[in-house]
């Protein structure tokens, strides 16, 4: 137990340092961006003394190791910084806060992606659990070919297609996905069908693929030829045998693809005009408002790391034998 709680530790804080370096990589990454950005603010017809009076207003006259510390030291204390959207240079400043900015979209979001678990994970599961079990079938053959078709489609076209059949030809779901928060449970479900449907199409063919291919192999396991031997059914040995020791490469799988609902939603949510936290960074970058986008892709990355650092955990609880790799 001592060991578990131990390597859980270790794995916590090297997701940190992760999430540090990470840090690191997205303000390199920004200041390093071509152009001025208080003169894409502004306009061409502000004046040097304007430009210069409102670098230093949002402290862009600093060096560029003096505005990470300040940005992380700032996150450190639950401050995501300030929008340049709002901002003038003439001193009257309506800018609003990032995490003003970023709650309502990142809830959104999070909205999106768990209707969108709630519905893709078990499905995978099981499909995969019934392809293993019932191998080299029509059922499996079929099954296989659909997710490698969807697999292989980009999922700006995969949402273009639902879209043309639901959405225009057949209009049983809306094409665009505006919800807010007045709305009641069931419109809100109703208006992220389409959304849903393109997620679910494309974390699901990943999700059961893998969890078929962790059955599969697991079936060639000495201990389940023993279990064939004693007479057990092919049932009993999936579920009694194979299914137990699969659940750490499962939970990875299902951890790397629910980290893509939330990573990897910007798409999606831009084809449906969503208003998630993935349409909110699009138009930061747009806008080129720096805070916003710095504040969307560190979200981006902890939650990534963090759905990784679960993974982690639940297979070395799962399975206490990856603590003693060979």
């Amino acid at each position: 137990m001592q060991l578990i709680v131990s390597t859980i530790l270790r794995r916590l804080a090297l997701g940190l340092f992760t999430l540090l370096i990470v840090s690191f990589i997205i303000f390199g990454g920004m200041s390093l961006l071509p152009g001025d950005f208080s003169q894409a603010i502004l306009g061409q017809a502000a004046t040097e003394e304007t430009v210069a009076a409102f670098r230093k207003e949002i402290g862009l006259d600093q060096p560029a190791i003096t505005r990470y510390f300040n940005w992380v030291g700032a996150i450190f204390q639950g401050n995501l910084g300030t929008s340049f959207s709002g901002r003038s240079g003439t001193g009257q400043t309506q800018a609003r806060e990032v995490a003003e900015l970023i709650a309502p979209r990142l809830s959104n979001t999070l909205f999106l992606a768990g209707v969108t678990a709630l519905i893709s994970v078990p499905l995978a599961i099981m499909l995969g659990l019934l392809t293993a079990l019932y191998r080299n079938s029509v059922f499996d053959r079929t099954i296989n070919a659909a997710t490698l078709t969807t697999i292989a489609t980009p999922d700006f076209f995969v949402a273009y297609i639902l879209i043309l059949f639901f959405g225009s030809l057949w209009q049983v779901f809306p094409s665009l996905a505006n919800v807010d928060a007045t709305m009641s449970l069931g419109e809100r479900l109703y208006r992220i069908s389409l959304p849903v449907m393109t997620l679910c199409l494309v974390i699901l063919a990943h999700m059961m693929r893998m969890t078929r291919a962790a059955i599969i192999s697991l079936l060639a396991s000495p201990y389940i030829e023993m279990a064939r031997l004693s007479g057990a059914s092919q049932r009993e040995i999936i579920f009694k045998h194979a299914l137990p020791n699969a659940w750490a490469p499962i939970a990875t799988v299902v951890a790397f693809n629910l980290a893509y609902l939330v990573v990897g939603v910007v798409v999606v949510e831009v084809v449906f005009v969503y208003p998630g936290i993935g349409q909110l960074m699009v138009d930061a970058v747009t806008s080129r408002d720096i805070p916003v986008v710095q504040a969307c892709c560190l979200i981006f990355a902890a939650t990534y790391i963090i759905l990784n650092l679960m993974a982690d955990i639940i297979g070395i609880v799962t399975n206490p034998r990856l603590l003693h790799p060979r």
